[in-house]
């Protein structure tokens, strides 16, 4: 009788810690990526299409859509955006959308922590709405899915895809504002040579400023202790070259070599073999 009892405890006990595991009908996903310098975050549920038509059924046109499933669709921003060519402040928005057969609607909506739609909408909760023309894929995507394309530093782009329908939704980053901001208030007494040297090789790449670049850059050189690094002076012979100072930056791109040489990387060695065969023809 005791080992019955002991047993039929067990059972029980057993019972009471089992968690059934059984997977969502909406599979939950998180997106992150950085464009720039502007982190961008998306929180939202994905439906399956299950031999089910999507567009025009289960999601009928002209009608407000949460976008996804279960719990709002979130979008979030860490710095002010543009949508579309309009203004968003840094935030996070529920992401609602209008499906059209020629024309979605896009909403970003301020109140996020709504089931879906809201029980009551309110028009004063929509931050931004613009329009984009849906595209036609050539196969079928089984599970609705956002992903964020980064298409520059400045520029990117919020995908939406499901069925055999893709919409883009453009968007621009500030990229060259806040990178010019961080030099202009880090750059000073105290900066480190690699403080210099990302400044310079960033005016060199947005091609803002090559002459500020070439001082930057020449002063993160003369901070090394002992022979500066084989990057440094490949990043120097380009910056020479765009000041028009060609026999300079040959003169930088051999160096460069030689250490890369030492180094065994190749990489660079190709890239100073290729400069310097091309400034020397021009």
């Amino acid at each position: 009788m005791k080992k019955l009892l002991i047993a039929a405890a067990l059972i029980v006990a057993i019972q009471t810690n089992a968690q059934i595991k059984t997977p969502q009908a909406s599979l939950k996903a998180e997106v992150e990526q950085m464009v720039g310098l502007t982190d961008v975050e998306v929180d939202y549920f994905r439906p399956a299409k299950k031999g089910r038509l999507v567009f025009g059924d289960l999601v009928p046109y002209g009608k407000t859509w949460r976008t996804g499933a279960n719990q709002n669709t979130t979008i979030e921003f860490d710095t002010d955006v543009e949508i579309n060519g309009n203004a968003l402040q840094a935030g996070k928005y529920a992401l609602y959308t209008v499906p059209k057969a020629q024309m979605w609607d896009v909403i970003f909506y301020k109140t996020t922590d709504n089931w879906g739609l809201p029980q009551k909408w309110n028009e004063e909760d929509v931050v931004l709405k613009t329009s984009v023309k849906p595209e036609t894929l050539t196969k079928d995507v089984e599970y609705f899915t956002i992903s964020i394309t980064p298409e520059s530093n400045e520029k990117g782009s919020i995908d939406m895809a499901w069925e055999k329908t893709i919409v883009h939704i453009p968007f621009t980053v500030p990229t060259h504002k806040i990178a010019m901001e961080s030099i202009q208030t880090s750059i000073n007494e105290n900066s480190k040579a690699t403080d210099y040297y990302a400044a310079g090789v960033y005016l060199f790449t947005s091609n803002t400023d090559v002459k500020k670049a070439l001082d930057y850059v020449n002063k993160a050189i003369s901070m090394q202790n002992g022979e500066a690094p084989f990057y440094m002076l490949r990043q120097k012979s380009l910056i020479q070259a765009a000041n028009g100072d060609k026999k300079g930056a040959i003169e930088t791109a051999k160096k460069s070599l030689e250490l890369s040489e030492k180094a065994g990387n190749e990489d660079y060695v190709k890239m100073n073999r290729n400069s310097i065969l091309e400034w020397s023809r021009s």
